[in-house]
């Protein structure tokens, strides 16, 4: 069987072809799924998706209507498919449920650090052999405080590396993860959290419940001088608001990995066109600020565990095996 994938790294291709190699032959594209790349699918009984795949409606319907049966997805997150649609068309659908969390989270801690110690700005001046400290200027972690929204697996890993910088820790979650609690964690009211934390990172899922969870009131509870990291999804963040803020010149600084709009943007070549998005060629012009294009995964480990996962994915929908990656069809309520 020739699966087709879309959205396929240059870095990612032969570890897919590799990881397939003797079981069934594998098609890697570049193009991601969207509504005018989906007829490519027809005549596939399975194909793979990347993170921005946009898997709505009318996409679903195309791919049903080709042949699709089988839709493998390589990434935690799922805001991106409608699941009532792929159910009613009888789609299965699976996702890859988890995959290392040191990944995100030490690329979270990446941002945070650069933009407390002006890494990025630093590395342009001595480019132009400009050595002056001026505007330089960072902190000490040790002593301050972390405050981790979610504490999920890669939130207790992001947790982890805060107690070894020697900081307080203050987490927020629907239910309490007893590894960081034993890390000294102790968890408050997210409202606590955002006006005490000097540091707040983002580890929650984007679903309608936390859509915008940093919106205009969160980020006027927090410090003047705080480092706020998203390395989760984009849409936690009202992003208009958050620009209005760092006009006010509030804020140590901003690292971001996701943005709410990055569909059609990350992951793509616009440097010869440029884009039209005001808002976030205005958050890019921030010097307290680093934009990254949703990279936090991306280790060598992460994809391996990702593919893997894929593979066996795969393999399940085949013999008719349902596993805890599998999102659709649903479980029936218990």
């Amino acid at each position: 069987m020739e699966i087709l994938a879309f959205g396929v790294q240059s870095d990612e291709k032969p570890l897919i072809e590799k990881a397939f190699a003797g079981q069934h032959e594998v098609r890697c594209l570049d193009v991601f799924l969207n509504k005018d790349t989906a007829p490519i699918a027809a005549g596939y009984e399975i194909i793979s998706t990347s993170v921005n795949a946009d898997l709505g409606s009318s996409v679903l319907q195309t791919l049903a209507a080709g042949g699709t049966q089988m839709i493998a997805q390589r990434s935690t997150g799922f805001n991106n498919i409608d699941l009532d649609v792929a159910e009613r068309l009888a789609l299965r659908v699976a996702r890859v449920s988890s995959y290392s969390p040191y990944s995100v989270a030490e690329f979270a801690w990446t941002l945070a650090m650069a933009v407390n110690r002006r890494i990025i700005r630093a590395a342009s001046r001595t480019r132009d052999f400009d050595f002056r400290l001026d505007g330089l200027l960072g902190r000490d972690m040790r002593g301050r405080t972390a405050g981790v929204i979610g504490t999920g697996r890669i939130g207790e890993a992001f947790t982890r590396i805060a107690h070894g910088f020697g900081m307080e820790l203050l987490g927020w979650d629907v239910a309490q993860n007893p590894a960081c609690t034993a890390l000294g964690m102790k968890y408050v009211e997210k409202e606590q959290l955002l006006a005490e934390s000097d540091l707040i990172s983002l580890h929650v899922p984007l679903l309608p419940s936390t859509h915008h969870i940093i919106g205009r009131e969160a980020l006027a509870r927090m410090k003047d001088d705080v480092i706020l990291v998203n390395s989760s999804r984009g849409g936690l963040i009202d992003t208009t608001a958050l620009v209005a803020e760092l006009r006010a010149g509030r804020f140590l600084g901003v690292g971001l990995d996701v943005y709410e709009a990055e569909a059609g943007l990350f992951f793509l070549d616009k440097s010869l066109e440029g884009i039209d998005d005001d808002t976030l060629a205005r958050l890019v012009t921030f010097p307290n600020v680093i934009v990254t294009s949703h990279q936090a995964y991306y280790t060598e480990d992460a994809v391996k565990q990702i593919i893997d996962t894929t593979v066996q994915n795969v393999a399940d929908y085949l013999v008719g095996r349902r596993s805890e990656n599998v999102l659709v069809p649903a479980l029936p309520a218990s």
